[in-house]
């Protein structure tokens, strides 16, 4: 008997993307939900001044880290994955919880050193780790996954779907080669740039570079019902980084954002005063379509080589 039409759909072949979509599809919004699934964060209007954001995010052994890296680093890493989210939102990190999910064998050392790492970061931000979890894994491993509160002023947040046709697509800092630097332990998330944003020059979307420009940038088109093109060689590289490298190399943790054309020559000016250190470019136009697909970043359930 043939069994092939029995076969199930594995989320490899489904996708990250196309996965969240279908997991999300019949959750509930409305009422105090002010943003749902699919922005860096979840906004929910209290009542008060300010909205709540929410936000959740994990690091993997053996995928955000190798095993035998330095403790505190990733601690850091873990807490700054989290806080550049709040940023993307144009918001403040409140609290934190924390989870950890590991082998028993695991050094105390080496959690300790995790803990410390992320109890820095959060007290650089003036955010307060309030509690969390611990549960053990049947194998080798460890999952340290990270819930955590902020909060914007409703007319300082800024979403994904933004984005109108004719503004221009921007990006802080430099791409690429992440991994190989060790910059993927070692960055700091833009929240200073992201409130002065938000402030003095709010865009009309951003987001922030997790997974690379070749998965982000088609994300914030797509929540924004438009294309998008980029010139390749504008893109701000790394020093000894290739342009494939920075569209698909993931873990730079910079801004991302659109902004009428029209504002854009007192923005950079604006920002070469306020942030001397941070390069910020122009690197395309919000259009209509997409003549021209960018190569894709990191995708979860996939390949990537």
């Amino acid at each position: 008997m043939d069994g092939g039409n029995d076969r199930t759909e594995t989320v490899a072949e489904l996708g990250e993307d196309r996965l969240i979509e279908r997991l999300v599809a019949g959750l509930p919004t409305g009422g105090n939900v002010v943003v749902g699934p699919g922005d860096d964060c979840a906004v929910i209007d209290t009542g008060a001044e300010r909205h709540l954001l929410l936000k959740t995010d994990c690091l993997i052994e053996a995928v955000h880290f190798a095993r035998g890296t330095d403790a505190h680093l990733v601690g850091e890493k873990a807490m700054k994955r989290v806080v550049s989210d709040i940023a993307a939102m144009g918001g403040t990190p409140k609290h934190a919880l924390v989870t950890l999910a590991l082998n028993d064998s695991r050094s105390v050392d080496e959690v300790s050193g995790w803990y410390a790492g992320m109890a820095a970061v959060a007290a650089s931000f003036d955010c307060v780790v309030v509690g969390g979890e611990t549960s053990r894994l049947p194998g080798e491993g460890a999952v340290i996954s990270i819930a955590m509160t902020g909060e914007v002023l409703p007319e300082h947040c800024v979403l994904r779907s933004g984005a109108r046709r004719g503004d221009l697509i921007l990006v802080s800092g430099r791409l690429g080669g992440s991994f190989e630097s060790g910059r993927h332990l070692r960055f700091t998330p833009r929240i200073r740039e992201a409130q002065w944003l938000v402030s003095n020059h709010r865009p009309s979307a951003m987001m922030d570079l997790s997974d690379g420009l070749g998965s982000d940038l088609p994300r914030l088109a797509q929540a924004s019902g438009e294309g998008y093109t980029v010139s390749p060689d504008r893109l701000p590289c790394h020093e000894g980084v290739s342009t494939q490298e920075a569209v698909s190399d993931g873990e730079d943790y910079e801004l991302l954002f659109t902004i009428a054309p029209e504002k854009t020559g007192m923005l950079m000016v604006a920002w070469a005063n306020a942030f001397p250190e941070v390069a910020l470019t122009i690197i395309g136009e919000v259009t209509e379509d997409t003549p021209l697909e960018l190569s894709r970043g990191w995708e979860h359930f996939k390949t990537n080589e």
